[in-house]
């Protein structure tokens, strides 16, 4: 599985983007997709999944309700809508893809990483 993530930029506080993390290579129905974030000098921490084949979406506390995440099985690509956006919402964004039956919220349960895509709010 290859992951490539794009359209991160820099907004405005308030403003809002949207990230597409396009899938190839062998896909999964049963895959959880999942977004984490990393900001300088931070851990990364999880920020939303889905699961391919199946409704059910998950969110951290710091994002839900201005982030949404969604999936276009025809393009084999999942989006991560973010609204609302903040200045602790800076950080390189990674897609990542978890093939086994762990949780979605660690990292460590992803098998599969995009490179990152750099999303700067200003204030």
């Amino acid at each position: 599985v290859q992951l490539q993530a794009s359209g991160g930029g820099l907004v405005q506080a308030g403003g809002s983007l949207r990230l597409s993390c396009a899938a190839s290579g062998r896909t999964f129905v049963s895959a959880k997709m999942g977004w984490f974030r990393q900001a300088p000098g931070k851990e990364r921490e999880f920020v939303a999944a889905l699961r391919w084949g199946r409704t059910g979406t998950w969110y951290s506390d710091s994002v839900k309700g201005r982030f949404f995440i969604s999936r276009d099985n025809a393009k084999d690509t999942v989006y991560l809508q973010m609204n609302s956006l903040k200045p602790e919402d800076t950080a390189v964004y990674y897609c990542a893809a978890a093939l086994g039956p762990s949780s979605v919220f660690y990292s460590s349960s992803y098998e599969y990483w995009g490179q990152g895509t750099l999303v700067t709010v200003s204030s």
